[in-house]
């Protein structure tokens, strides 16, 4: 059941960029940090803190940002796709290690960053090796439970599970059919069909990903959807066998093609729906709302939940990217990033 939400308020625009293309926003007692992939064209920091001007201001340092070609890879971030405020004061960055967009991740290039914001200095970095970033991986959120974390790979179809404490990381659910993007489920942006660079429809394995308030459930799914759910006991169980991993695994929800999604506290999941350029409310019960639908949602990506109960909403338009378009930029300027109340 669908229904639409009467009498929304508007948007506001948060900021706007000429240069930098943002599509993940944290935000941490007033300051707003954003993050851009290197593949989607964008001038500015792969990672940046907004200043009272809503500039871009590398975060944590210039050092951090500065990474070229020949440089070293596992100091320095080389395509940041994801950032992750967890509740203890730490934000969470999680970078493919491949400046390329399907490119392989470079030697030490993919890895967790944390980055402790009460200092504003990086407090640990976990590297991510060639046995759980493979060729062809693009390792892209994650979300934490105790002391595991749980990350998507949108290249390398599959779950990595992260140790927090002694930083091991290991794959599950290698090229599980829940975690690998399905043939009939075109992404669909503004009535047309996302192809990838080399002209075939682009498909992205598994890509969004929750988990549940009381930390019992773990949700994914590839981009283009369905998602399914895992209790997280599972996937912090080393002993289950691959087979009887998968077998754990569970329908959730038919959700479609979405750009990113953000769980509320209460359990209410918050996705962006491409197709049609609106944020919508999947409530624990099924129920499904849209709160807004607007063409300048165009491709809004992983939206946050901020402790003032607004959504923040990046829209980084990466379907226009030029790497989608021949080598020739649709991106229209400027890139915005939106707030809306939720009440």
């Amino acid at each position: 059941m669908t229904r639409t939400q009467a009498g929304s308020p508007a948007l506001t625009v948060v900021a706007e960029s000429y240069s930098m293309i943002w599509n993940a926003v944290a935000v941490d007692r007033g300051r707003v940090f954003v993050s851009g992939p290197r593949w989607s064209g964008s001038k500015g920091p792969p990672l940046a803190r907004l200043d009272e001007h809503g500039a871009p201001v590398a975060y944590p340092n210039d050092a951090w940002n500065g990474w070229r070609n020949g440089d070293d890879p596992s100091q320095a971030f080389v395509n940041v796709n994801a950032i992750h405020r967890d509740d203890a004061g730490n934000l969470w960055v999680i970078d493919t290690g491949s400046p390329a967009f399907g490119g392989d991740p470079l030697p030490g290039g993919a890895k967790v960053v944390r980055i402790d914001l009460g200092t504003d200095a990086v407090s640990r970095v976990y590297p991510l090796g060639p046995e759980v970033a493979r060729k062809g991986s693009y390792v892209d959120d994650i979300r934490l439970h105790g002391a595991c974390g749980f990350l998507t790979d949108a290249g390398q179809a599959g779950i990595i599970v992260l140790d927090l404490t002694s930083g091991a990381a290991r794959r599950v659910l290698d090229g599980h059919p829940a975690a690998t993007a399905p043939e009939d489920r075109p992404i669909v942006v503004a009535g047309e069909t996302l192809l990838a660079p080399d002209g075939s429809r682009l498909r992205v394995n598994s890509d969004p990903l929750e988990v549940s308030p009381d930390g019992r459930w773990f949700y994914f799914g590839p981009l283009e959807g369905p998602w399914v759910r895992i209790e997280t006991r599972y996937l912090e169980d080393p002993s289950l066998s691959a087979a009887q991993l998968a077998s754990k695994v569970e329908p959730w929800a038919d959700l479609p093609p979405i750009g990113g999604a953000a769980m509320d506290t209460n359990g209410d999941l918050y996705f962006t729906d491409l197709a049609e350029s609106a944020l919508k409310r999947r409530a624990v019960d099924g129920t499904i709302t849209t709160l807004v639908r607007d063409p300048n949602l165009h491709w809004v990506d992983a939206p946050f939940i901020d402790d003032d109960h607004s959504v923040w909403l990046p829209v980084p338009q990466l379907d226009r990217a030029a790497l989608f378009h021949g080598g020739r930029s649709e991106i229209q300027w400027p890139i915005r990033l939106y707030r809306f109340p939720l009440g």
